[in-house]
């Protein structure tokens, strides 16, 4: 969960060696930089971040050729294809902070993140920092636990949250939802959220029955959802 988005632009094109008209080429080249992220983030979402890049040039219709043109590595494509979605974690984060009753910030905010969670396998990976190169990891890890850590808090504060919740229990609920990635796109989106209700209710002020101790887990023990585990 990045406290900052972070993205590289992709390379420029080259010229085309056809001498198609600067205009035509400069239409042709961003619809076929459309097709290559559309075909990306469909590939992604559906079977992770190893899809090759030559799969993914066959499924937007241009040779490896004109791929590499666009984006000269995976981890280029990758950052492109998540731009937008490492965008909208970053605002999921101010808005938490800036709504007035934290209760509802926590709740929209996990909310959201566990929804993309189990919608894209391949943005559930780049968004946790899974895949080096896409994001500076260990500052965007450390950026994100202090927030959780910030949400947890201002719920503490509030009286809305138990008193013995601890942000590693959001940590828990991610590895719960990290599974439902894998499962349908008819049934992840509406189990997760059955999940995530069923936690937040669980994480209320009110349950008296005390816990266990906290387990000691950061966002390193989100497991890659190609199943090799963290790293």
């Amino acid at each position: 969960m990045p406290a900052q988005p972070s993205r590289k632009a992709p390379a420029p094109t080259r010229p085309d060696p056809s001498g198609a008209a600067p205009g035509a080429l400069r239409a042709d080249a961003r619809k076929n930089r459309e097709r290559i992220l559309t075909a990306a983030r469909e590939a992604y979402a559906a079977d992770g971040l190893d899809v090759p890049m030559t799969a993914i040039a066959r499924r937007a219709g241009v040779g490896p050729a004109t791929l590499y043109r666009h984006f000269p590595s995976r981890v280029e494509l990758i950052g492109a294809v998540f731009a937008e979605q490492f965008t909208q974690c970053v605002a999921a984060f101010e808005e938490a902070f800036e709504d007035p009753d934290p209760w509802r910030g926590l709740c929209t905010f996990l909310d959201k993140v566990c929804t993309a969670q189990a919608a894209d396998r391949g943005f559930g990976a780049a968004f946790l920092g899974q895949f080096p190169g896409v994001v500076d990891i260990e500052s965007e890890r450390d950026g994100a636990e202090a927030g959780l850590a910030r949400l947890v808090e201002r719920a503490k504060d509030a009286g809305q949250l138990r008193q013995d919740f601890d942000p590693s229990d959001i940590i828990l609920l991610l590895l719960a939802n990290v599974g439902l990635a894998g499962q349908s796109p008819h049934v992840s989106p509406a189990a997760s959220r059955r999940l995530v209700a069923y936690l937040l209710q669980s994480f209320r002020a009110g349950q008296t029955d005390p816990l266990p101790p906290p387990a000691p887990l950061t966002l390193r023990q989100i497991p890659y959802l190609d199943g090799q585990g963290p790293r």
